[in-house]
């Protein structure tokens, strides 16, 4: 039998014979692509690392801006919540109880808001070049994370004004530092999404962040709460923040059992976040 005689394909190598078979892509939840994301951190550290630099840029007070909001806030606060409204506190000093939620607010809203402006604000970004856009909103909320140590570190002048000394509870205070930006960055990436498509975010989210600010216990303690009542409110991410805040640092009470709501929520929040920010992202291109 000659060559010529050969069945088809016996004479062809391994690799002529493969091929690529192309599908339509499954239904179900995306992939997350988490260790891509992580393959280019570096390029997230760039960003934020802009971000930070041109923060306080041209501006007369510079880092000055992290100390002067929080005070003010707890002026306002003192005055009109604890001395005209005489509001309780746990039975702290009223400046100690309201600064650390104050700072902790700023930092939340303030990230928030960032990470859900970053695309639209840099369409260069995902019609020019790729990279995985998870990046931007996780960006976003890194920087604040400097003002938030900063404003923080007036605490001990109020700790040491007002007679208060905080427990060992206090070494657990970068703990919910870190849990403050993952559930920004968890609401961020879901605002973040939205944005690219409709832009009656940048609208709606004032009054969405100021209708937060008044559903968590910022000018007051979550234990005005009725018990019947307390796992419902406590789905608000920020009520077990704020609490864990300050029973760390000014020696506030014990967060209740309730408040593991809150970290229920904002790891659903979060998960959430990322399979929506997924979904979307494949028409970021065309409509940003």
């Amino acid at each position: 039998m000659t060559a010529l005689d050969a069945a088809p394909g016996e004479g062809k190598s391994a690799a002529e014979d493969e091929w690529t078979e192309n599908r339509p892509p499954r239904r179900g939840l995306p992939s997350l692509e988490l260790r891509e994301a992580w393959a280019h951190r570096d390029l997230g550290v760039v960003l934020a690392q802009r971000t930070l630099k041109v923060r306080y840029r041209q501006t007369m007070l510079g880092v000055g801006w992290a100390l002067l909001q929080p005070i003010a806030g707890l002026v306002i606060f003192t005055i009109a919540f604890g001395r005209l409204a005489q509001l309780p506190s746990d039975g702290l000093p009223y400046p100690v109880f309201v600064y650390p939620a104050m700072c902790l607010w700023i930092y939340v809203s303030t990230s928030v808001s960032a990470a859900a402006a970053e695309l639209p604000q840099n369409p260069h970004l995902v019609t020019r070049v790729y990279f995985p856009r998870i990046l931007s909103p996780a960006a976003a909320v890194v920087p604040g994370l400097v003002d938030f140590a900063l404003a923080l570190a007036l605490t001990p002048i109020l700790l040491v004004a007002y007679g208060v000394a905080p427990g060992p509870q206090v070494l657990l205070v970068p703990v919910w530092m870190a849990a403050a930006a993952v559930v920004a960055f968890g609401i961020g990436t879901w605002l973040a999404a939205i944005n690219v498509k409709y832009r009656d975010v940048r609208y709606a989210l004032p009054f969405l962040l100021q209708s937060w600010f008044f559903l968590s216990p910022m000018v007051f303690p979550s234990s005005l709460v009725s018990d019947g009542w307390r796992t419902v409110y406590a789905l608000n991410p920020l009520v077990g923040l704020i609490d864990g805040l300050r029973w760390s640092l000014v020696d506030g009470p014990l967060p209740p059992p309730a408040d593991i709501a809150s970290l229920m929520s904002a790891v659903v929040i979060v998960v959430s976040g990322l399979y929506y920010f997924r979904s979307a992202e494949v028409s970021f291109a065309d409509v940003i």
